[in-house]
């Protein structure tokens, strides 16, 4: 079980930094007024409207509730 919770750990902790980094970019070429064609949301999109910033919010969530796990596994 230790080892299944450990996995998920970093699971998540990749997931939610890739999402935040996802979200990251859209905001930096929102606010720039660019384009963005490989977003969540192509065009010109408010990217706090876009599947990828409730993703990113999702697995955070997700990822603190897997660090209170392992840190009560570890007491």
């Amino acid at each position: 079980m230790q080892k299944l919770v450990k996995t998920q750990f970093y699971v998540l902790l990749l997931g939610t930094l890739f999402a935040w980094g996802n979200f990251g970019w859209e905001l930096k070429t929102w606010l720039a007024g660019q384009n963005n064609e490989f977003g969540c949301t192509p065009g010109i999109t408010n990217p706090f409207l876009t599947p990828c910033f409730y993703g990113a919010i999702f697995f955070t969530l997700a990822f603190v509730l897997s660090c209170l796990i392992l840190k009560k596994q570890n007491k």
